[in-house]
């Protein structure tokens, strides 16, 4: 031992460079279970900060409802209609009818976009971040089909 605090200057220093390689070492893995908590405070940090911008953002309710009943009622009618004309293509035999019911069904398509943000936002504003790309990936029309 006393060999070795002689090369390294005294105990307290093999003491101090044995804690840091270990320390090091210790930083080095990443266990399963740092990886959980730092999961769960990343999930927990985003729902706070959700629920507080819709604290700050309260006095905008209104306009919000009055956007997203706006965008449900255009794409309801419009699915609702194409499914109509698709129905009644059955029975009258008018390719005039099959094309107006393509013609709503891609204006649909377009509103779609708009109806996953309102979607998104009352029902799963946690998780809005993986929405949205989706959403504006229909709006710019990169989504496949």
């Amino acid at each position: 031992m006393s060999l070795l605090s002689r090369i390294f200057g005294s105990e307290k220093a093999l003491g101090a460079t044995i804690s840091g390689v270990t320390k090091g070492l210790d930083a080095l893995v990443y266990t399963d279970e740092e990886k959980a908590q730092a999961a769960a405070e990343e999930r927990t940090a985003a729902r706070q900060m959700v629920v507080g911008w819709m604290e700050r953002t309260q006095g905008q309710n209104l306009a919000r409802r009055l956007i997203a009943l706006v965008v449900t009622g255009i794409w309801a009618v419009q699915y609702v209609l194409a499914m109509l004309l698709d129905v009644v293509s059955v029975w009258v035999f008018d390719p005039r009818i099959n094309q107006s019911a393509e013609s709503i069904r891609q204006g649909g398509d377009s509103v779609t976009g708009a109806m996953m943000l309102v979607l998104g936002f009352y029902f799963a504003a946690p998780h809005l971040d993986k929405v949205v790309g989706g959403a504006m990936e229909r709006f710019s029309g990169k989504a496949t089909k």
